[in-house]
């Protein structure tokens, strides 16, 4: 039976990619449904699938979050795991989009719910925006608010993995949605992007460019077709503003998701009894607690002891990032 995947919102929903892809639950907001609601739709999806995991983001607003602790309180229930995830709204849609098709693989809910922090390492979230006066939950630094208030200026935007703002050239700016522009800012930089393959989702806001798919795509080298799909109706709230072009980079290959996932090392949660990856249990929140220090290397002879030290084989290629490539290296912050 898979675990059931719900969302605090449709912008979360995206198509699936396949028919085997399970679709995901809406609960709807607090203001359109009453308490006793909420706790009815939520004890009907564990009795339906056994357990739940509810995807929210930090950026709902707080009535979301209490609403849903409300519902885990009450029904008293260790089967619900509440993740959070700081991605864009697409972004965000696209990790709830690549948790649904796990969740048809062999995967414990354990499991599955702490995936959602290590497979947000991979999704390349950004946007290329008109003005970043407003943008606050990207580090924005004072030279790029004052170069904002030039005429025709327009920012590329990376939300994660790691943030970062370039202001693009004066062609990427204009007003023409068939001008490309040029790869990097006016001062050279450019977006870091993945080094693995990827697609790319576009949803278009009020900004007329097509910046993301004439210059990022051939230079992150994204071989597969461009999917648009509506812009999500919390992405102008977001950013900070209307005029833009959201985009996210993904893993699309089910297979190399399954891969990624099942080569982690699984630990039991002390706290629940829950499978996990990582370092803290997606259904409880448990950290994972410090592991016994190693026992020394018989290859390695303490300093002073013959004036040097003798180490054994050299590390070798961690067998986690060998179906993604070398760029799969940045994401181990997210690997136990």
């Amino acid at each position: 039976m898979p675990t059931a995947i719900a969302v605090t919102s449709t912008d979360l929903v995206l198509p699936p990619t396949d028919p085997g892809t399970p679709q995901a639950a809406v609960l709807p907001p607090p203001g359109t449904r009453s308490l006793d609601a909420s706790v009815a739709d939520v004890q009907q999806l564990l009795a339906r699938y056994g357990h739940v995991v509810v995807v929210c983001p930090t950026a709902a607003p707080p009535a979301v979050e209490h609403r849903l602790h409300a519902v885990r309180g009450l029904l008293e229930s260790d089967r619900i795991a509440l993740v959070r995830t700081d991605l864009p709204p697409l972004g965000a849609a696209v990790l709830v989009r690549q948790l649904r098709q796990l969740a048809g693989c062999d995967f414990s809910p354990g499991v599955l719910a702490s995936a959602a922090r290590l497979l947000a390492h991979y999704i390349y979230a950004g946007a290329v925006l008109g003005s970043v006066s407003r943008l606050d939950r990207v580090p924005v630094s004072l030279g790029s608010h004052l170069k904002g208030w030039l005429p025709g200026a327009h920012f590329a935007v990376l939300a994660g993995p790691t943030p970062q703002i370039v202001r693009l050239g004066s062609r990427s700016g204009s007003g023409s949605r068939s001008g490309s522009g040029p790869a990097s800012g006016s001062g050279g930089e450019s977006l870091a992007g993945p080094e693995f393959a990827t697609e790319l989702l576009l949803a278009r806001g009020q900004l007329q460019t097509d910046w993301p798919t004439t210059t990022l795509v051939p230079r992150w080298r994204i071989p597969g077709p461009v999917h648009e799909v509506p812009l999500p109706a919390s992405s102008p709230g977001w950013w900070g503003t209307g005029k833009l072009v959201e985009f996210a980079a993904y893993l699309p290959d089910p297979s190399v998701l399954y891969q990624l996932v099942s080569s982690v090392r699984r630990e039991t949660c002390h706290w629940c009894g829950m499978e996990l990856i990582g370092d803290r249990c997606g259904f409880c929140s448990a950290p994972l607690p410090p592991a016994a220090p190693p026992p020394p290397d018989p290859g390695t002879r303490a300093p002073g002891h013959g004036g040097g030290r003798e180490l054994g084989p050299g590390p070798q290629a961690d067998p986690r990032t060998r179906a993604l490539g070398p760029g799969a290296r940045s994401a181990r912050a997210a690997l136990p």
